[in-house]
This record gives structure tokens, sequence and C-alpha cells, in this order.
């Protein structure tokens, strides 16, 4: 259901959010389930958390950040809150980054000890990972330590769960609540700050925003270090009464649909590209329970639009846009005013401001602010200052365009623009054109220095036919301008992307400065 947001509802801990909630909704009521199929009420989760989190303080001392390395599942959900119970800080681990970007996330947090457990590492074949982290942090097996459990623990965490504000470690609204990193779709990942009012607030916007009904049950395959799949597929879920089924991978593109059907979701967290692999690997019925699905980090192409309105009864797909440092939702459309092509409108109590960029008409670059924005950055040079925003203002990177009745367009990033013969090009509309010609493919467009132009276009595609001129003849027909047609075209057999399903654009640019260097 949809609730008033009030900015006194988000000065609290994300523990006592969760007890609220549990009041809210009911000791019995069943919240959450993973692969296991063995689905916890609010009174066995809390139970969970505390029950874990007295193992974990024999081993954690008074270490105050914590690695989590574990995929999304109930025991996910469960360690995170077992942090909170004890005051210490969870740090999200990206185990898709490399081994470079997950030492530095370790060494940037301050990190000493990573929770994981022996069956993710084996099921997502992380061992050499594993074993290069050794190295450097101490690895805590959760499935070793569970063995420990003893009949005392038992009995304090049935009675800790009964007084549960008694028992576990208070915490405020302005303490850090997560630290994750930044995707590093454009370079090195950032530690981005998170507070508890900051999540809180975020998952209350939503509320605000979006009419969620508590016997509804969300799906989510979004990996829990990404900030949608952490935000928006657990904590939403628990603290706004909805049942959650957790998936550990988005890439099991033949079975989610099928634990769609047998889940009866409801609503679905994804990205375009899983998305649209899930439309074809699926069948009408598998969709049937969806009241929408919420989509964000990239856009949602109109062939994925296509294949939810044709095949599968007009599923409203809600395209949204958040980034980390905002917790991380921004802007979503709504179910009953769907607004196809831009990102939906502002979540309640968000502010924006648009900067002009030169050669950019029609769009600026967006600023926001609100109580979902991060406490800040940390980097490696200073571990233990947390770099604010200015006045509160974040600086998104991303133009854009927001109408007048407030529906938010993503043009492209700041750095996803490039100078050719003096005029700004979309790198993102660029793309798009590529989509229009060949929509069954999946395309990026990178820039290149040009000696004579500044910059060109090219363009890396997995279509193995793709020619300029297809290109080209599109462009002439739907009066698009010639300077965005790439001059060259890089096919490959998969383009890759980050675990968070974007594009991995540094890894194709520097696919494409070799090319141009060897050319």
């Amino acid at each position: 259901m949809k609730r008033t947001f009030k900015t006194s509802d988000t000065q609290t801990s994300l523990f006592d959010a969760l007890i609220e909630a549990q009041s809210r909704f009911g000791a019995g009521k069943v919240i959450i389930e993973d692969q296991d199929r063995k689905p916890l009420t609010y009174g066995l989760f809390i139970t969970g958390v505390f029950a874990l989190s007295r193992l974990l303080k024999r081993y954690l001392g008074e270490e105050s950040r914590i690695g989590m390395m574990l995929p999304t599942s109930t025991g996910g959900a469960v360690s995170f809150f077992a942090l909170h119970a004890l005051g210490m800080v969870p740090v999200m681990i990206n185990f898709t980054a490399g081994q470079a970007n997950v030492k530095a996330a370790t060494v940037t947090a301050q990190v000493k000890t990573v929770l994981t457990s022996r069956r993710f590492i084996e099921n997502a074949k992380l061992e050499d990972l594993v074993e290069s982290m050794k190295a450097y942090v101490r690895i805590i097996y959760l499935d070793d330590i569970r063995k420990e459990v003893s009949t005392t623990d038992k009995l304090f965490a049935v009675m800790a769960s009964k007084l549960p504000r008694l028992f576990a470690k208070k915490t405020k609204a302005s303490d850090i609540g997560v630290i994750l990193f930044t995707s590093g779709s454009f370079g090195t990942p950032r530690g981005v700050v998170l507070t508890q009012s900051n999540l809180v607030s975020n998952t209350r916007q939503i509320e605000a925003h979006i009419e969620l009904k508590p016997d509804w049950v969300a799906f989510n395959p979004m990996p829990i270090f990404h900030s949608l799949g952490l935000t928006g597929g657990v904590i939403l879920p628990l603290l706004a009464g909805l049942r959650s089924f957790q998936y550990p991978s988005p890439l099991h593109v033949k079975v989610i649909p099928e634990l769609l059907r047998e889940s009866k979701a409801s609503l679905l967290f994804s990205t375009d590209t899983f998305l649209n692999q899930y439309a074809r690997s699926g069948e009408p019925e598998d969709f049937k329970t969806l009241e929408f699905i919420v989509c964000g980090a990239e856009k949602v192409r109109d062939e994925t639009h296509t294949l939810f309105k044709t095949q599968f009864g007009g599923i409203p797909i809600l395209e949204g846009y958040g980034v980390t440092e905002c917790s991380p939702v921004v802007a979503v459309n709504y179910p009953d005013n769907n607004h196809y092509g831009t990102v939906g409108v502002m979540l309640p109590e968000m502010e924006a401001r648009l900067e002009p960029v030169e050669g950019i008409t029609g769009g600026g670059r967006l600023w926001v602010k609100g109580p979902n924005i991060m406490g800040g950055y940390i980097n490696q040079a200073a571990p233990d200052v947390i770099e604010a925003p200015k006045d509160g203002w974040h600086d998104t990177g991303d133009i854009v365009n927001i109408d007048s009745e407030g529906f938010v367009t993503i043009l492209g990033r700041a750095k996803r623009f490039a100078k050719i013969a003096g005029e700004m090009v979309s790198l993102t509309a660029v793309e798009r054109i590529a989509e229009e010609v060949w929509p069954d493919n999946r395309h990026a467009v990178v820039a290149v220095s040009d000696d004579k132009k500044g910059e060109r276009l090219v363009l890396i595609t997995d279509k193995g036919d793709a020619d300029i001129s297809r290109l080209t003849n599109w462009a002439k027909e739907n009066g698009a301008p010639v300077l965005a047609i790439p001059k060259k075209i890089l096919k490959v057999e998969i383009v890759p992307v980050l675990g968070s399903g974007k594009t991995d654009y540094v890894t194709l640019q520097k696919l494409a400065d070799v090319e141009m260097r060897a050319a």
C-alpha cells in the first residue's frame, strides 16, 4: 500500500525499521524465501539474525567494517542484518569485478574479514579469487560456523527475538548502513557510504511513490552487491511487508521464468538485458502473476516492451533511474501512468537541477538532492574520511531532460558524448540507431581519437553481418544526422556486461583503442 512520505519515519536505524515492520505486519507473516524453499516468517528471520550475530561476535570481536561476499539469498539477507544487530557495517564485495578491484575495495573500506560460504564459492567458481583474497583478508565461511550453533545459542536467539531492541546494539539513523562500490562502468569503482537513514528513506520514498500490497511476492535475482538488488530487492520487501523470493543470479535465463510462475511473483527486479532473455526463454504462463516489472541500470529497448506487450498480456515494464550514491532509486514510472522512453518522475522529497552543458540543447547535467543522497565517498588515500556531497547536492554525471509533467528522459552519460567536428553526439543515441536496425542483437558505441575530426565513433556489436550501409540508410530514412553514424564496426561474439547487467564500457573502450592503433 502507499504510505505518506514523512521525513520523521526515516530517522531510524535499519534494525529498528525491521522491528517496526514486524510489528506492522505480524511476526507470523512469511516474508522471505530462496531457492532452498525454506520460507521464513518475520519472527524466524529475526531469530536467525540473532543466532548468526551471536556466532559472528566470537570471530569478529570489535571489528567495525565486515566484507560480505554472498549470493542473493535468505542467508545473505540474514547476514546483512546480523551485522547490523552487532553494530557493524556490511561492505558489499562485487565478486564479478576482478581480483584487482576486489582488493581495492577491501583496502579502501578497511576490511579485515570477509564473510562468504563454501557452497557459494563452489557454485560460482570463485576458488581462484578467494585464494588471492587470503593474502590480505581473513575469510570466514558461514556454512562452517553455523555447525557450531549450540542449544544455548538457540535459546539466546529465541529470547533475543522476543526483545530485539534490548539485545541488538543501538545504532543511529546517521550511522553507516552499508558501503557499496560503484559499478566501474567507466573506470575504477568508488566506495559509496550510505547511511541507515539513506536506505530507510529510499524504501519509504518508493512506498509513497508506488502502491505495494502486502500479499505480493517480489522476485529478486539481482546481486546484493548492486544497490538495486540490495535496497529494492532485499530491504524494501522486508520493510514494506512483501514476501520476497531471493535468487542468486540473473544469468539463469531458463530457470528464472519457471520460478516466477512457481513463486507466484507479483513484481520482478531486472535490467533490460536479462529481462529480454527471460522473455525469449519463458512461456506466457510464467509471467501471468506479475503486476509489473521494475527495470533499471540501462535503457529498456522498444523490443523488450513489445515482447511483453504482445506475448505476455501487456505487463507494464516500469523503467526507472538510480545511482548507487542515491541508495539507489531517483525516479521511476507509475504502473498506471507509464511513459515509455522515460524513467518516470522523481521520488518524493527529491530536488533536481540541470546544469547547462556546452553543445547540448534540450537538457542538462543532472544534480539531485534528497534524504536518500549518500553520506559520501571514501577512497584509499584517506579511508577514514567521508567526502560528503557539497550542500547535499550530488552530481549524477547524467545528461537528462525533464518535461513539464516532471518525467525524466536520460539522454546519456556526460562521459558518453563525443565531440565530432565540433558537434556533440550522444553515444547512447547512436546505440539506439543500431538497436532500431538490428533489434535482436546487443550493441555498444565508444569514441576514439581522430586527428581530423577530434573523435570518431566505433560500433561494437554481436551482429555478425552488420555493415555501415544499413545504418546509413536508416539515418537517411529517419532524418538522423550523418555524424551519428559510426565509421567503424567491430564484431564480437558477446558484448561484455558487468555483474550488474550494465554494459562494460571500460573493456570495450580498451578493445576499440587497440583495434584503432592496429589499423
